[in-house]
């Protein structure tokens, strides 16, 4: 029997709330973790990369969309645990942006299967992370 090997340290990545027209922008997932879910657009942090670099990176990878950073909400710990083992197998730690949309219609890239505005109004259809609705609602306090 293998052992499942668990990560040595957390990854370091981001999240990017970007807002139009009261209109939050959403992926969803094309890969694991959370496949076929809608999550906020993000990931990994690059070596030498700054994190609001890698915000507005991400979000132009996984949605062609253009945006103007104004601020960090929160630093989100993302720890999935295997249901077989119960190890943890993945950690995100996650630093979650504000951000304005300045350009570009969602079209689905990277590792995103789909982009699109949701009135946030319509969060609790989406079946969200409880994270992910608590982080898109400090972010439009900011705005």
């Amino acid at each position: 029997m293998t052992k499942t090997h668990s990560p040595a340290r957390p990854t370091p990545a981001v999240g990017t709330v970007c807002f139009k027209d009261g209109h939050v922008l959403l992926i969803r997932r094309g890969t694991p973790p959370l496949q076929g879910e809608w999550s906020l657009p993000g990931g990994r942090i690059e070596l030498g990369e700054k994190a609001a670099d890698a915000a507005l990176r991400e979000l132009r990878e996984e949605t062609g969309i253009e945006a103007r950073l104004v601020g960090l909400i929160d630093v989100v710990d993302a720890i999935f645990t295997s249901r077989r083992t119960g190890e943890t197998s993945r950690h995100y730690v996650l630093a979650d942006y504000a951000a304005v949309w300045v350009s570009g219609e969602p079209l689905a890239g990277d590792d995103a299967a789909e982009a699109a505005f949701f009135p946030i109004a319509a969060l609790d259809d989406l079946e969200l992370w409880d994270e992910t609705v608590r982080i898109i609602h400090a972010a439009h306090a900011l705005l």
